[in-house]
């Protein structure tokens, strides 16, 4: 993978600094990570960030060496949003419509954002209340590690994902999607699949751009694959409870994320990408957001 633009005007590096006395919720992911860091610095960085009044901000040297260890992922995360940015920019510009950008937040452990406190365990998120991604840039290691997802095309296809989720959000289809949500509780899931389902396809729409600008490697589209299936609702829940829920799905089957990031690379069309009037093979029903 070869993407370019380095820029970061759009970014917000929030690692270090501290939330202050109210803290925040830390997974048992993230309170490992700290305690273990921890050690290894020889400072306290959990309470910089879980409780405390007032928290005390981590020590500069223990700051730079944690983010010296991230650089890698930093820039390809940095790299992968600035160009699905400059793309989705582009297609808007065709239709004669407005793209506000959104930005890319990185943080450790725990943030906070327009839609409440965030922590790492969440995993990387998109926030419609102030149009920002979310990413603790830690879950790159968890993908490739523990959903056996690696590479860097792998990590950019997360970003991409949540870009799709700005687009989205833009475009008014989010907004119809809550209000749906609401009139119809029992639909919450489906509609949430549905949603994510779309945002998968719109990040394979932005890697068929890339992969006609020259930017895509050999093996590339499959690390793209292999990563949207091992973020799949049946994956994850597998892993981590050793049972699988259907009900409880609200992003959709390892194979329906692949099957969509794939339909969006085939296609290369917003218009390939309507998940709420898809097939019912694709297992998460019918019906529209709108209502029609």
């Amino acid at each position: 993978m070869r993407l370019g633009d380095d820029d970061r005007s759009d970014v917000e590096d929030r690692r270090g600094l501290s939330l202050g006395g109210t803290g925040v919720r830390l997974g048992l992911g993230g309170t490992l990570v700290l305690v273990v860091l921890s050690l290894v610095f020889k400072t306290d960085l959990l309470s910089t960030v879980v409780g405390g009044s007032p928290a005390q901000p981590a020590a500069p040297q223990a700051i730079s060496q944690r983010k010296a260890g991230e650089r890698d992922l930093e820039e390809v995360a940095v790299r992968a949003f600035n160009d699905a940015q400059d793309f989705w920019s582009s297609e808007f510009r065709q239709r004669r419509e407005s793209y506000p950008d959104a930005k890319l937040v990185l943080f450790w452990d725990g943030t906070r954002s327009g839609c409440g406190d965030a922590s790492a365990a969440m995993g990387p998120f998109y926030c419609p209340e102030d149009r920002r991604v979310y990413i603790d840039l830690g879950f790159y290691r968890e993908l490739a590690r523990r959903f056996g997802a690696p590479g860097q095309f792998a990590q950019a296809y997360v970003l991409a994902h949540e870009v799709g989720h700005h687009v989205q959000d833009v475009i008014g289809l989010e907004r119809r999607v809550r209000a749906a949500q609401q009139r119809d509780p029992s639909a919450r899931n489906e509609l949430s699949v549905r949603l994510e389902l779309q945002a998968d396809c719109l990040a394979g729409v932005w890697a068929r751009s890339a992969q006609e600008r020259g930017l895509l490697d050999p093996g590339d589209l499959d690390q793209g694959l292999a990563a949207a299936a091992a973020v799949g609702d049946d994956r994850i829940q597998r892993a981590t409870t050793g049972a699988v829920h259907p009900e409880r799905f609200t992003h959709g089957t390892a194979a329906q994320r692949a099957h969509w990031f794939r339909e969006g690379f085939d296609r290369g069309t917003v218009d390939g990408c309507d998940t709420f009037r898809s097939a019912a093979d694709e297992g998460v029903g019918s019906g529209r957001p709108d209502g029609r």
